[in-house]
């Protein structure tokens, strides 16, 4: 006797969404996302303005996208993430629908629902990409664990928000986050 087949969500099923309802599509499964508090918003708008700022200050070609924006992160209809920022250098990746292709530094900022997502299974799917450079940030307990991918693996470096953090890909470009640190 055949075993019955599991569903697989198609990037149909993800395109076609509510409007209103986030999700992301990773290996053919749909994993629903909750609103972002308000920590987590200030945290992205700031990492992509000071991010944002640095990339025009040089003269850069690469585009800082916050969410929500989708990733192809493969290529191949089976998974589209929503990073929180997306750093896209190589400007062919970008199309109508989003980025085809992964980023090259993408930052997730730890929510207490994304919390398994974002320390296993995507940093799997990142690691699999070859993202150059993600960065978990963590506001509950104040770090950030940056993972750069150096020949074929990936480096893992954990700071607190009072460290001064160099962003892998810029190496001039150092970020604090002392100011998020719990109050």
């Amino acid at each position: 006797m055949a075993l019955p087949k599991e569903h697989m969500d198609t990037s149909e099923d993800y395109w076609n969404l509510p409007d209103g309802q986030r999700a992301e599509l990773i290996d053919g499964r749909l994993y629903g996302m909750a609103p972002p508090n308000y920590i987590h918003q200030r945290l992205v708008s700031q990492l992509t303005r000071i991010i944002g700022n640095y990339i025009a200050d040089q003269g850069g070609s690469c585009e800082v996208i916050p969410a929500p924006f989708a990733v192809n992160l493969h290529a191949d209809e089976k998974t589209w993430v929503e990073p929180d920022i997306s750093v896209i250098c190589d400007s062919s990746k970008l199309s109508e629908r989003g980025c085809e292709g992964p980023p090259d530094w993408i930052i997730e900022v730890v929510s207490p629902s994304s919390m398994r997502n974002d320390y296993i299974t995507k940093l799997f799917q990142y690691r699999r990409a070859k993202v150059r450079e993600y960065w978990i940030v963590n506001p509950s307990d104040c770090t950030v664990f940056v993972y750069r991918l150096a020949e074929s693996k990936f480096e893992n470096i954990s700071y607190s928000f009072h460290e001064r953090i160099q962003a892998g890909i810029y190496e001039d470009l150092f970020i604090s986050l002392k100011d998020f640190g719990q109050k």
